[in-house]
């Protein structure tokens, strides 16, 4: 076992987790870890040097997976108005180098260094040996990310999917994408697959006269987190409005998990990541999802024989930094 130390870092829009690990590859071991606001600091590399500080640890090689499109070692995080550059932060914190990944890819690769029971299984398939894998994975927004086999393994390759148009199903959904075209103009995936897009069903349903009870539209006005409102109630069924949306989501989020499966023809299996999923497991077994998911025709009994099974480790993004990061040291 390596005892070399390497940083690493899942930066999202509230909060930078960041640690340093030891060990393989394909089994990273964490020696201290910490996670920080993002708003308290000016940038990630003044957060880094936070913890390092804190610590008093150095590793010569870091990886951050970043909420953000990374493009020649440069991304730009909208939600926080942050531009990294693996250049930069090399300089600024010392690194031998720095490496920008997309936070979905890191995901990915955190998937290999996970133990079975660290997944909840929808569908047990007919998983190919070597058959390529893909991630789905919603919460503030929606990702994407490959897995294409290899001679050596897995090659992860990122995504911007999240940002294909909204395919609707059936009469309901098509007036759902009205009304979020009239609200938004273009109508991506992630509109409606997403904590935001969870509210937006929400007001769909509303405004086409599903009744919301005062107590609710009170609970709605003292928290912040509509998202999870509807869905903790929809979960109790104690509202026909949030059982509803929460129906009408989870039957979207099926249709474009199925719709990844096919793009990156994913026998392997398909994996679903995001906070969402986890809270949601016994609606995810009930609901349309996998109906949603195997509903595409002619290519209905391949998606059937797709492994299915939704991600339990919150960590699984810091892990496949990583594991990134060891490999590369």
């Amino acid at each position: 076992m390596s005892e070399i130390l390497v940083l690493a870092g899942d930066i999202g829009g509230t909060k930078s987790n960041l640690a340093f690990f030891h060990g393989a590859p394909e089994a990273p071991e964490t020696v201290a870890e910490e996670s920080y606001q993002n708003r308290e600091f000016a940038g990630l590399a003044e957060v880094v040097g936070r913890f390092i500080a804190e610590t008093g640890m150095s590793a010569a090689t870091a990886c951050f997976g970043v909420a953000g499109t990374v493009v020649a070692g440069v991304s730009h995080l909208p939600n926080l108005g942050w531009s990294l550059s693996e250049q930069a932060l090399a300089h600024d914190l010392g690194l031998r180098e720095a490496k920008l990944i997309n936070d979905l890819e890191a995901n990915a690769m955190g998937i290999a260094t996970l133990a079975p029971e660290q997944f909840f299984t929808l569908n047990p398939g007919r998983p190919q040996p070597g058959g390529n894998r893909a991630l789905i994975a919603a919460g503030t927004g929606l990702g994407m990310a490959m897995l294409c086999h290899n001679d050596d393994g897995y090659r992860v390759s990122a995504s911007e999917g999240g940002h294909m148009d909204f395919a609707p199903r059936g009469e309901e959904q098509i007036a759902l994408w009205r009304f979020l075209t009239a609200r938004h103009g273009h109508v991506s995936v992630e509109r409606v697959v997403s904590g935001p897009g969870l509210v937006a069903i929400y007001d769909y349903l509303k405004a086409r006269g599903e009744g919301e009870p005062n107590w609710l539209a009170e609970r709605f006005a003292t928290n912040a987190e509509r998202a999870a409102v509807i869905a903790q109630t929809g979960l109790t069924g104690e509202v026909a409005i949030c059982v509803k949306a929460l129906d009408v989501f989870l039957s979207a989020y099926g249709a474009a998990a199925g719709n990844l499966a096919l793009a990156a023809l994913a026998t392997g299996g398909l994996y679903i990541g995001g906070g969402i999923a986890p809270k949601l497991l016994a609606a995810f077994s009930d609901s349309g999802f996998m109906a949603a998911f195997v509903d595409k025709g002619r290519f209905a009994e391949l998606l059937a024989d797709i492994p299915v099974r939704i991600i339990l480790e919150p960590k699984t993004a810091l892990r496949g930094a990583a594991s990134h990061a060891l490999a590369a040291t």
